[in-house]
């Protein structure tokens, strides 16, 4: 059993509603406000404004697997809609300190996974049934693109991976999502 942080779990089932995020056992759930989301919209002003909003930008709900070596934990986030200044709705966005791949899977609405290596972008459309592949060394946001609809995906990764959000807040993400309209557009990070 040497390698674990925790002893082993034994097999067991996980049910999920991807119309509600619930997770069955459930695991901890984090909820993220405007206020949490410092530094990441380009409009640092209007986030002014509205960092106070008791407004659920987005939540995490996690199976009880932990985030260890050798285990698979998974998680369902739901984005809600909506934008500030015209900037999309996103996740905080991460890098993966352990370089490692994870998988996300489109469960209802519509959104997007942006990515970043550093110098080159990457931008995959995600809706029900869609999997995106994310690359080891690659940072990772998703955005909800509906102004409507809450976009909500099954998220599944290496439990010795880690994530590092200050990579973001110092790269940046090579791109931003912002409304055009009806639709969106990606617009270089620092316009």
């Amino acid at each position: 059993m040497s390698g674990y942080a925790t002893p082993p779990l034994r097999p067991f089932q996980i049910t999920f509603d991807a119309a509600t995020a619930v997770v069955d056992p459930a695991g901890p759930v984090l909820t993220r406000r405007m206020a949490d989301l410092e530094g990441l919209f380009r409009d640092q002003r209007a986030w002014q404004e509205l960092r106070g909003s008791e407004k659920v930008v987005y939540s995490v709900h996690s199976s009880p697997v932990p985030e260890t070596p050798r285990e698979l934990p998974q998680s369902i986030t739901t984005i809600s809609p909506g934008e500030l200044s015209g900037e999309l709705f996103m996740t905080k966005g991460h890098q993966h300190p352990d370089p490692q791949g994870e998988i996300y899977l489109g469960l209802t609405g519509t959104g997007g996974l942006l990515l970043f290596d550093g110098a080159e972008h990457a931008w995959l459309d995600m809706s029900p049934g869609t999997i995106g592949y994310i690359p080891p060394g690659w940072a990772h946001r998703s955005v909800n693109v509906s102004a409507d609809e809450p976009y909500r995906f099954l998220a599944v990764y290496p439990g010795s991976a880690g994530h590092d959000y200050q990579w973001v807040l110092d790269h940046g993400m090579g791109a931003r999502a912002v409304r055009l309209g009806d639709a969106f557009e990606l617009v270089p990070y620092g316009g």
